[in-house]
Formats: C-alpha cells, structure tokens, sequence
C-alpha cells in the first residue's frame, strides 16, 4: 500500500502480514535483510567477510545460545538457513544437511513435575535447588530467605486474598524435596504492602 507525504515522496507502508515469511523468526527481519544483502555481494572474500560479521551479531541476538556446547555451529547451520543454503563460502563447520530440515523431530515428553510451580519461574526453582548444596549456616538461611521473600512476592502478584509464610514455606519444602524445612514459627517474610492507586489527575479549570 503506498501513500504520499506532505512533501510528495512516496513512502511503502509495509504490514508484516505482507511481509516474506522469516526462516528463522527469534534473530528478527534486520539480520533476514543482512543474509540477504550477504548473498548479493560478488565478491568470495568480502562475502565471507560479511557472514562473519553476521554470525558475530546473531550471537549477540540470541545470548542463550552461548550455553550450548557447539553454539558457534548451530550459529553458522542457522546461517545457511536463512541463506536458504545459498550462500558460497567457506564455512568453519560442516553445515546441516538441508534434507535433515524436513525431518520431523522426534516428540519431546513434557514435563509435568513442576507445573504447580510454574508461576515462580525456572530461575527461581534452579536457585532453589543452588540453595540445597550450601552448608549449614548464615550465608544459605539469607540466601533461603531472599528466595523465600521473592516467592512470597510472586504468589501476591497473582492472588489477591493474601498469602500467608506457611504456604511459601510449604513449596519451598516440596521444591527442594525436604531439604530446605523452615519453621513458620520461627522464620517471618517480610509484610509486603499493595502500592497504592494514583490520584486521578484533577482537571483544570478553564479560564472564563
């Protein structure tokens, strides 16, 4: 759909609808268009030039891939395919064959263990199980209770009726499978108070 401006130029107002769709859509349109631009570049050693500055920066897009024991070729395979393999150059890993794309994956079990505890987040249940491994001792009861706190927090995001210690403690003591049993007795969260509403702005008068 075009429109003219003010100014008589033409501007394209492109929907994403519209748009091709992307082969890999989590590194966004901007690193589609620098494939694309990559292919259309004749000369082999500017062209490979540029596919490393690519790779270099869908790194950055996507940090989580860091964690993967061979991210750098998993980075070079989703180049070759958003370069719908046509990109010529010397790559620093054998790339995925194209025909293993079609394969469908097998069909990974879900894992309904944690689902009740789904709304604390895996972080939160991954620095429980942390919590686990320290000794007896003040540095693991703060850490237990900067934990204990934030989950207290959660479950008042979404309950409104109030959430008493017993019931953090409680998921505390099944997450970690008894290893972390805290005395509701003994141990107080902190009392954490719903921000007030702001005032609705007061209107101004108008001068007569």
């Amino acid at each position: 759909m075009n429109e003219t401006n003010n100014y008589g130029d033409k501007k394209l107002l492109e929907y994403n609808s519209e748009r091709s769709q992307l082969a890999l859509p989590e590194y966004g349109r901007n690193i589609q268009q620098m494939v694309n631009h990559c292919l259309t570049i004749e000369d082999r050693e500017e062209r490979t030039r540029c596919a490393y500055s690519i790779v270099q920066v869908m790194g950055n897009i996507v940090p989580q891939l860091r964690e993967e024991e061979d991210s750098k070729h998993i980075l070079w395979d989703h180049l070759a395919i958003m370069s719908d393999f046509k990109l010529d150059i010397d790559f620093p890993y054998e790339i995925i064959n194209q025909e293993k794309l079609k394969i469908k994956p097998e069909t990974i079990p879900y894992n309904e263990e944690n689902t009740r505890y789904r709304h604390y987040g895996k972080i939160m249940v991954d620095m429980i199980k942390q919590a686990c491994t320290y000794d007896e001792g003040e540095e693991r009861d703060e850490l237990i209770m900067l934990i204990a706190n934030h989950m207290k927090k959660v479950l008042l995001s979404i309950s409104k009726d109030g959430v008493d210690d017993a019931r953090v403690f409680n998921d505390l003591r099944e997450i970690s499978e008894g290893k972390i049993d805290i005395d509701p007795e003994k141990w107080h969260l902190h009392e954490f108070k719903e921000a007030p509403a702001p005032a609705p702005a007061k209107k101004s008068k108008k001068k007569k």
